[in-house]
């Protein structure tokens, strides 16, 4: 892609993608490559900044991950967090120490405003803050920010200035001005810094000098001529599931290449409530893009599969081979095409190992393994720079309809994993009907927006109830609602308790076979968000 980009280098910390996606929120450009990327490639990039992220290790250990000295004399700006700001302190003959106090948690930061990093940061001055600690500069304020470490910067490296500190850490902050490096001890990512993205767009805009013309209208007009571009005249096929990513993927490519394009959309029965009704309204023959559109419903097929089976591992597996299975019976009536369309984005690239250090988290099949079931030439992925909520926003300028553009996220196996043990198509039907109710009652009470993730579960548990003086042997809906920011980590959203108690009477009142409500407290971790 050629445009001016910042780089993130990963040192293994769990903030990579949020501090891409903060540079991207400053309209600029920004990808994520491991601490192992050669200087060259670097080189070749030819990034505007870089940023060196947190990581889990000390940098002065044995084996730490680390980088060359020459990365900071590349006239490039070089912005260091937590674990990167130590290790560029320690490869430039800076000291770090295990501190004798750690810092976790907020934390207030006196800054030096005169800092280019740190301009227009904090309203008040240390000293009228009344926080119990001299100023040490004289244009310094306070702002809270974010801490995470057990080990400081206990001496700054040659030619750096220190430009922020806490009651407990010397050096918070140290910039050498002329060579553009900057090192911070916090975490400006995370949105408990409170004045974090400033202080990004501050480095990026203002240091790095970058023009912030990432804009996501220009992103999906430039995508559209490249996609027409490159297939001409050929023939594509997508498998569209009806999820945001798919959905935001075949609109690009109906605009692009219009009837050129086939979407394949496999009903497996195990969708939210209407939910293949809505997809073929958006994208069959009474739809408003010129494409073909195969609906395959496959839904009594699933279900003979899945009976019996109670393991979430193997329900995972079976409901993924069953669609490679009937996406190939269909790829064959089509014939040979000449491109198809996967919706990847950003997050699987990273949590690939494709995009980053950080740990594999999990396998994605948009990644790295091209189903030979279809006889194509080349795969085109629309989306693969994105992060889901700028593949919001480009749905939103494709002008795809808000009520699908903002649709909860769905895992592929779909209610197979929010139903516990035996999938039936009456736990389905079960389940389906909860869920639609629950999140009505969400939406009427203005809270769709602001949760992170919901949605009802079936558990399967059954327990004796009393229904019109008549004993019941009933199922328990299990309800979940999480806030996040990256879904790496969550906590149990604090729904008003009149909201649950409205949902939990019409689910026991409206669903046949359920006589009890649960509300999922469990944050992730322990817990995961989905139940299986």
């Amino acid at each position: 892609m050629d445009q001016e980009k910042v780089i993130v280098i990963d040192f293994g910390g769990q903030y990579n993608q949020l501090v891409a996606r903060r540079v991207r929120e400053c309209n600029v450009y920004c990808e994520i490559y491991s601490y192992r990327t050669d200087m060259e490639q670097i080189k070749a990039m030819n990034p505007k900044g870089i940023i060196l992220t947190g990581g889990p290790n000390s940098c002065y250990g044995e084996n730490a991950p680390t980088y060359t000295a020459e990365l900071f004399d590349l006239g490039i700006p070089v912005l260091g967090l937590c674990y990167g700001a130590q290790l560029m302190m320690h490869v430039l003959g800076g000291r770090v120490e295990k501190a004798p106090v750690g810092e976790y948690g907020k934390t207030e930061v006196f800054v030096d405003s005169s800092s280019p990093l740190f301009a227009g940061i904090g309203s008040h001055t240390a000293e009228a803050a009344g926080v119990g600690c001299e100023a040490q500069l004289s244009d310094e304020h306070v702002t809270v920010c974010w801490m995470s470490h057990s080990d400081y910067i206990a001496k700054a490296a040659c030619g750096f200035s220190i430009v922020a500190h806490t009651a407990d850490c010397p050096v918070a902050a140290a910039e050498f001005r002329e060579k553009n490096l900057y090192a911070i001890q916090f975490h400006p990512e995370v949105l408990h810094t409170v004045e974090g993205t400033k202080m990004l767009y501050n480095f990026v805009r203002g240091i790095c000098g970058c023009a912030g013309t990432w804009r996501m209208d220009s992103f999906v007009e430039n995508s559209i001529q490249e996609i027409r571009k490159k297939v001409g005249h050929g023939k594509v096929l997508c498998a569209l599931s009806g999820g945001v990513d798919s959905s935001v993927a075949a609109v690009m490519l109906a605009k692009a290449v219009g009837s050129q394009l086939t979407c394949v959309f496999v009903d497996h029965g195990l969708l939210r409530k209407n939910e293949g009704d809505e997809v073929e309204a958006v994208f069959g023959e009474e739809g408003a893009y010129d494409l073909n559109f195969i609906r395959v419903n496959a839904q009594e097929r699933y279900y003979s599969k899945l009976a019996g089976i109670m393991e979430p591992e193997a329900k995972r597996k079976i409901i993924g081979e069953e669609f490679i299975r009937v996406f190939e019976e269909e790829a064959k009536k089509i014939g040979a095409v000449d491109f198809l369309v996967q919706g990847t984005i950003y997050p699987d690239v990273v949590e690939s190992g494709l995009g980053g250090e950080s740990a594999v988290i999990k396998s994605h099949h948009n990644v790295g393994g091209l189903p030979d079931c279809v006889d194509f030439k080349e795969i085109i992925e629309p989306l693969r720079d994105l992060f889901k909520d700028e593949v919001r926003k480009a749905g939103l300028e494709l002008g795809i309809p808000e009520n699908l553009v903002f649709r909860q996220p769905f895992p592929g196996p779909g209610l197979g994993i929010r139903i516990i043990g035996e999938v039936t198509a009456e736990k389905v039907r079960i389940v389906q009907d909860a869920d639609a109710i629950y999140r009505e009652e969400i939406a009427k009470a203005g809270l769709d927006r602001g949760i992170g993730q919901y949605f009802a579960a079936l558990t399967n548990m059954r327990s004796v109830g009393v229904m019109g003086d008549e004993r019941t042997y009933d199922y328990a809906v299990a309800l979940r609602a999480v806030n996040t920011i990256d879904f790496m980590t969550a906590e149990a959203a604090e729904i008003p308790f009149e909201v649950l108690q409205t949902v939990m009477g019409r689910i026991i009142n409206e669903v046949r076979g359920v006589n009890r409500v649960f509300y999922d407290l469990t944050s992730k971790p322990p817990g995961t968000i989905e139940f299986e």
